[in-house]
């Protein structure tokens, strides 16, 4: 693609993105364990885990790696007592990060058309958004729940592209992981990832987005004003 761009629309992830909200994660993880009756896990550790949702993130925490599973015994013993400290700590320590305000800000005075899509589950979405100021901001959020499918599954991206009638080729993902590079390339949409977020230890360059920014503030010189 060429910058300066002007898309359709705009869709942002939030996890990673737009709030850090691993604090608020760590703790409910470590939590989750000592109710366990298991050793916590500790930021650094939760840091590499997030991103696909709040059933991955406690699979990981209970084998204490990225990939393979728990037996199904210990996630029906955990997953409740996540969701239950979850539901209390949505937005206890999470935080937007450094230039998202004005970005967002910078997006809507140039008439641009926001969605945030993200594969955190609605009853925890709508809470964070709105915590944080900037629930507003979004004509349109596709939460994990939503649809049947997630990211990396182009679905919600097409959805969201629906619900505004622009084209994916006239459609901009905004993300913070290989997950968001893969749903945005499977919907024909272009992506721009920060280089702050949650990629599993990766670095985000290695996803080959069609460009990576340090802050939100950085889109005033890729999307044209009007």
């Amino acid at each position: 693609m060429q910058f300066p761009f002007r898309p359709g629309m705009v869709l942002i992830d939030l996890d990673g993105t737009l709030v850090d909200s691993v604090p608020d994660l760590t703790y409910c993880v470590d939590e989750m364990m000592v109710r366990l009756g298991r050793s916590p896990r500790g930021e650094r550790a939760v840091r590499q885990w997030v991103g696909n949702g709040v059933e991955r993130l406690v699979a990981r925490a209970l084998i204490g790696q990225l990939e393979g599973e728990p037996d199904a015994a210990d996630i029906d013993r955990a997953l409740p007592i996540f969701l239950e400290l979850y539901a209390e700590n949505i937005s206890v320590r999470s935080r937007p990060y450094s230039g998202v305000r004005e970005g967002l800000d910078l997006l809507r005075s140039r008439g641009y058309r926001l969605g945030c899509v993200t594969n955190k589950a609605a009853q925890f979405t709508e809470p964070l958004l709105a915590a944080v100021g900037i629930r507003d901001a979004f004509e349109l959020v596709v939460s994990g729940d939503t649809l049947p499918e997630k990211k990396p599954s182009p679905v919600p991206l097409l959805h969201a592209a629906e619900h505004f009638g622009v084209e994916p080729s006239a459609a901009l993902m905004l993300g913070d992981s290989v997950s968001d590079v893969k749903a945005a390339r499977a919907a024909g949409f272009s992506i721009i990832c920060v280089s702050y977020g949650y990629n599993h230890g990766e670095d985000i360059l290695t996803a080959e987005p069609d460009a990576v920014i340090d802050s939100f503030t950085e889109l005033d010189g890729l999307l044209e004003r009007g």
